[in-house]
């Protein structure tokens, strides 16, 4: 055998009592003092939701000019994870949370401590966690001694995600609604100015430029072929100066009224997909399962505190007596 795994069980059958009495005290002590009369038990509830790849109403359902429409039914990747997490980090989840189920009372905190919403946030972090899984979903989970508590708050807290994503996205999209329909009034009242204007024209004499003048150049060139009165040429001719003089505005209107036509219909639908966006949303999450109160304690895992105790116990018992054994060693060489 090893002299050094000889010296080893010789140094454990030595010094066995001390080895064995320290893990089983500390073994004993961590089983008393983990107990609920000191330490009490924490149950954990669990919310598993998968963010939604669109949540514009608009792109989603209504027809759009291209073929790359959304699924709506598509859950997200990564990216729309990372959204929700930060949206679920967000003050106003943390503020409607800590109001609503009384935070503050219910982790027995100082309402006049001038450091209360950093214990509070603590408290908060510590009990409360939101991560992104593998499979690109979000878990929310919260730790309370209450477990309908627990439920209730990781349940709540989808509920919110939902509401602070919609409002914020509301925001926008009200932004955008506006900005929509002052460009589609804008364009309403430049047709309306072009029509009054063509109307003008028309009350003018010029109606239908280009069939109209060949028409009347037509006439005017038979008229005078024919020898015609010269109040029939006069007529003709003023016509023709009528035409001549209004007919490039009245061609020129003609074109720009029927692009501002085709250019108003598109802001109408835009406007249409921003009042849907505006007034309805769609949920930024898909719930897997909803929050359940737990029957059986998540903190402390007792027996895994009494081996850690027994082992941290053993070691340094075997540390302290290497310790006393190396010192005593070092006196007797070290001359008297």
């Amino acid at each position: 055998m090893d002299p050094s795994s000889q010296n080893l069980l010789l140094f454990l059958f030595r010094n066995r009592k001390a080895l064995l009495l320290a893990p089983l005290i500390a073994a004993v002590a961590a089983a008393i003092f983990s107990g609920p009369w000191f330490i009490t038990p924490l149950y954990e509830s669990t919310v598993v939701v998968f963010p939604s790849t669109t949540n514009s109403p608009s792109k989603a359902l209504l027809p759009q000019n291209t073929y790359q429409d959304e699924d709506f039914l598509e859950f997200g990747a990564e990216e729309q994870a990372e959204q929700l997490l930060q949206v679920l980090s967000s003050d106003a989840i943390f503020d409607t949370i800590t109001t609503r189920f009384k935070l503050i009372e219910h982790y027995d905190l100082d309402p006049s401590s001038p450091t209360l919403r950093t214990d509070l946030h603590e408290e908060f972090s510590d009990k409360i966690s939101f991560e992104r899984t593998q499979f690109m979903s979000v878990r929310i989970s919260v730790l309370d001694q209450d477990p309908q508590m627990a439920a209730d708050m990781a349940n709540a807290i989808v509920d919110l995600l939902d509401r602070v994503k919609s409002r914020i996205q509301r925001e926008r999209a009200a932004v955008g609604l506006n900005l929509v329909k002052n460009e589609y009034q804008k364009v309403r009242q430049e047709l309306r100015d072009m029509e009054d204007e063509i109307k003008s024209l028309r009350r003018k004499g010029v109606h239908e430029y280009e069939g109209q003048s060949m028409v009347v150049s037509e006439q005017y060139a038979t008229a005078i072929a024919e020898g015609r009165g010269d109040k029939v040429i006069k007529q003709l001719k003023s016509v023709l100066d009528t035409l001549a003089k209004y007919g490039g505005r009245y061609v020129a209107l003609r074109d720009e009224l029927h692009l501002m036509k085709e250019e108003e219909v598109k802001i109408k639908t835009k406007l249409d997909q921003s009042r849907v966006d505006a007034q309805q949303v769609l949920p930024a999450t898909f719930r897997v399962n909803a929050a359940v109160p737990a029957d059986k304690k998540e903190y402390p895992v007792r027996w895994l505190l009494v081996v850690v105790s027994a082992l941290s116990a053993f070691v340094a018992t075997m540390v302290v007596i290497l310790g006393a054994n190396t010192w005593k060693e070092l006196k007797e060489k070290l001359p008297s």
